[in-house]
């Protein structure tokens, strides 16, 4: 029995430059060899191993960028062939729904979409429960070009994050590894021995326990379905009504439909449960060989957790031992302003963008893009995707390449009488042309109050009539504001911040 991982057929994109890993299925105690030839026929790279609990991993040199090649597995008289294979840069796409939102449910649909060969995509199947289905699903999964037929299924942001990048390099192609579902928190994504590990994994693995209170697989699947009949029975009804009232918007639709039922259940067989995609999704990829993570996650655990950084850190550390690189780029997107429809403002947000910047500042090879320009009032899923993966694709540059930009942050601050100022990681404007708003300053009680602000040769200066000792600073403390107006020069949005 010999069976590649289905990211080794036709069509795969390896990554290029670094030890590429073939994996798969064999009988224990056979050797497997792996033969990498190139457009011309000559052998770019060859390697065997030998299968141990029914999997073999071989380990190939390194190979330069390029198309055509051939990769030919054996094993005794068993051979399978993969062709069409192109060598690059692949990347993982992970989080949760505003990464797993659909180019073809985007802004800009799919007539964004260029047809390009060597940007392709493999999209792991969203199975919640290991077994023969969820196999199966496996088995069936190819890579695919971006075209206008296949584009409008893949990750939005993935998917215009690869075309800059393939616009940046035409000569290298790129291959994405979509792996998201939405509504997950970080919690998911790692196995159950890491959230051990933490206070904080642990309160999520026994709040979670405690929800589902020893329910059945069977009751779990009645309630689910009773739940995917609710949801169903919504969209039916908002179709209806936008049929009937073109041009309505969410907030229209929410007031005539009412809320959108999302009330998945818990239970033995949930996606949401603590460390459960970790197992049948990420681990079914790995160790393949990555260049880099684009990441978009963190929603879900606003309301959950004070320390979001502490999940993430764990995570990333767990990526990057299960594919077998300690230094694996890993980045990831800042949360965006939103609130709910006429809701209160909870700073649960802002709470967790410091939290996610915290994480980019104390974890090596990490970046993170600011959104703080973008969101969509009462829509926890903005339209418009482009920001997000040209600003992804940017900090791509940046951090592979040497070559990009990035949002300002805090660099330094001094405090001179009643006034702080704060230098920046590149000089600062306004985007409106006005004084910049949405800044705060506390003293020694560590209660905040408005301050003003001026920008004076690119760096920021800040102060209050009311704090004559100002001892802290904050920006953009909120979860939604259309205010936030601090800009660099280079146009990207100032991550806020509380110093």
């Amino acid at each position: 029995m010999l069976e590649a991982a289905s990211l080794f057929t036709d069509g795969a994109v390896l990554c290029r430059e670094k030890e590429i890993r073939i994996f798969g299925k064999a009988e224990d105690g056979r050797t497997v060899e792996a033969l990498l030839t190139g457009a011309d026929g000559a052998v770019l790279a060859r390697g065997a191993a030998d299968a141990w609990n029914g999997r073999f991993v071989i380990c190939l040199p390194p190979v330069k960028a390029q198309t055509g090649c051939t990769l030919v597995l054996s094993s005794g008289e068993e051979r399978q062939t993969a062709e069409n294979i192109a060598i690059g840069d692949v990347y993982l796409a992970g989080g949760q729904s505003n990464m797993e939102m659909e180019l073809r449910n985007a802004a800009g649909g799919i007539e964004q979409a260029e047809d390009d060969p060597l940007l392709r995509f493999f999209n792991v199947p969203k199975k919640a429960v290991a077994g023969e289905e969820q196999r199966a699903a496996l088995r069936e999964t190819r890579w695919r070009p971006v075209n206008r037929e296949t584009a409008g299924f893949n990750s939005a942001v993935a998917t215009i994050f690869g075309m800059r990048m393939r616009q940046k390099h035409p000569e290298i192609p790129v291959g994405i590894i979509g792996c998201y579902w939405g509504g997950t928190s970080v919690t998911c994504w790692m196995d159950e021995e890491t959230l051990r590990s933490l206070t904080e994994g642990v309160r999520y693995l026994a709040d979670y326990a405690e929800t589902c209170g020893g329910k059945s697989m069977e009751t779990y699947l009645e309630e689910e379905a009773a739940a995917q009949r609710a949801m169903d029975d919504w969209e039916r009804r908002a179709d209806a009504y936008r049929a009937a009232h073109p041009g309505a918007d969410d907030r229209e639709i929410t007031r005539a439909c009412g809320l959108y039922p999302w009330n998945p259940p818990a239970g033995p067989g949930s996606p949401f449960r603590p460390a459960g995609l970790a197992e049948t999704m990420l681990k079914e990829i790995s160790p393949v060989t990555l260049t880099a993570v684009i990441y978009y996650q963190g929603e879900e655990d606003t309301w959950k957790t004070e320390k979001y950084d502490r999940l993430m850190t764990a995570m990333i550390r767990w990526w990057r031992e299960i594919f077998r690189n300690p230094e694996l780029p890993f980045l990831f997107v800042q949360l965006p302003m939103w609130i709910q429809y006429d809701g209160e403002d909870t700073f649960t947000w802002a709470r967790t963008r410091l939290a996610q910047a915290a994480v980019r500042d104390s974890v090596r090879n990490t970046g993170m893009i600011c959104l703080l320009d973008e969101g969509e009032y009462g829509n926890i899923h903005p339209l418009n995707k482009r920001p997000v993966g040209e600003r992804l694709a940017e900090l791509a540059g940046k951090m592979l390449y040497g070559e990009g930009e990035e949002s300002p942050r805090t660099a330094e601050r001094w405090i001179v009488g009643p006034v702080m100022t704060v230098r920046m990681t590149a000089p600062l404007c306004t985007r409106d042309g006005a004084a910049p708003k949405l800044l705060e300053i506390a003293g020694q009680d560590g209660r905040f109050v408005p301050a003003e602000g001026e920008i004076s040769d690119g760096m920021l200066r800040i102060y209050s009539e009311k704090i004559p000792r100002p001892v802290s600073a904050r920006y953009a403390w909120t979860d939604w504001s259309e205010e936030a107006n601090l800009t660099g020069e280079n146009g990207l949005p100032a991550e806020p911040f509380w110093i």
